[in-house]
């Protein structure tokens, strides 16, 4: 007797061969896979140049962004321009009776735009945010420190996240 469980195996390749032709056309490619002209993405992410960003925090993105990109050189054959733009604030979290803030959020939004030289064509541009948490501590030191810790958080966060997105662009434009 079989079970309700049980399929047959005729109905298995029966549904396989009408579903593979919709799966062949859906044009999912991996992001790091070879393209159609031979050229791989981590040697088209050499070619990116990352613009100076002014401050501390600005110029910890932009190291982020030429080690995700380089892997921490820099490259002869510079073809693309990555333009990154930050602005920083702080917002008091958890204020106490006493009316002191006792918990921050720093946040960082970083617009960007990664630009193809031989044209000046934006090829992808958007906003990363990023949110870090730290406690105002009694000790001067100990609450510069705590959000340094909370800018590097947040720096390594929205460098993360631009260098996802230039990617996944450049995998679509080689």
């Amino acid at each position: 007797m079989r079970g309700g469980n049980h399929r047959s195996p005729g109905r298995l390749v029966a549904i396989m061969a009408l579903i593979a032709p919709l799966l062949a056309g859906c044009g999912f490619q991996p992001m790091y896979a070879e393209s159609t002209t031979g050229a791989q993405l981590d040697d088209v992410m050499r070619t990116v140049s990352v613009a100076p960003i002014p401050g501390r925090v600005g110029q910890r993105v932009r190291n982020e962004l030429i080690f995700a990109t380089t892997g921490g050189g820099y490259s002869d054959a510079t073809q693309y321009r990555l333009e990154v733009a930050i602005r920083e604030s702080v917002q008091d979290t958890f204020v106490a009776r006493s009316g002191e803030a006792e918990g921050r959020a720093y946040r960082l939004t970083a617009a960007f735009k990664l630009i193809r030289l031989e044209d000046e064509t934006v090829v992808v541009s958007g906003k990363s945010i990023s949110r870090a948490a730290y406690d105002n501590l009694d000790s001067t030191f100990a609450d510069i420190r705590a959000r340094r810790d909370a800018e590097n958080r947040a720096a390594r966060t929205v460098a993360d996240d631009i260098q996802t997105r230039v990617a996944m662009a450049l995998s679509r434009d080689v």
